[in-house]
């Protein structure tokens, strides 16, 4: 059912600071088969989307969500690589 898809989401949080950030994130989403959401509060677009993730604003922390049954080693990589320090959320 749709309760065990959503148990298979993963969720990261990243904070992209520029355009090359958002491009390098938007490559790499890209080569996913899988579905990516972008989201900050109530709005989320398509990972895979240059223009949507322009219109997010970058001083947020971004909550990326995708299904965990992709698995792909260059997108974990930039996710890492962007990854938000937590500890600045309060």
């Amino acid at each position: 059912g749709s309760l065990d898809r959503r148990l298979e989401m993963q969720e990261k949080r990243i904070k992209l600071n520029s355009v090359a950030d958002i491009k390098m994130f938007v490559r790499a989403a890209e080569n996913c088969p899988f579905e990516i959401d972008v989201c900050y509060n109530h709005v989320c677009v398509d990972g895979k989307s240059f223009l949507g993730l322009m219109g997010m604003d970058l001083n947020q922390i971004l909550r990326v969500q995708y299904d965990s049954e992709g698995e792909n080693v260059e997108f974990e990589k930039v996710l890492a690589k962007f990854a938000a320090q937590t500890h600045d959320a309060a």
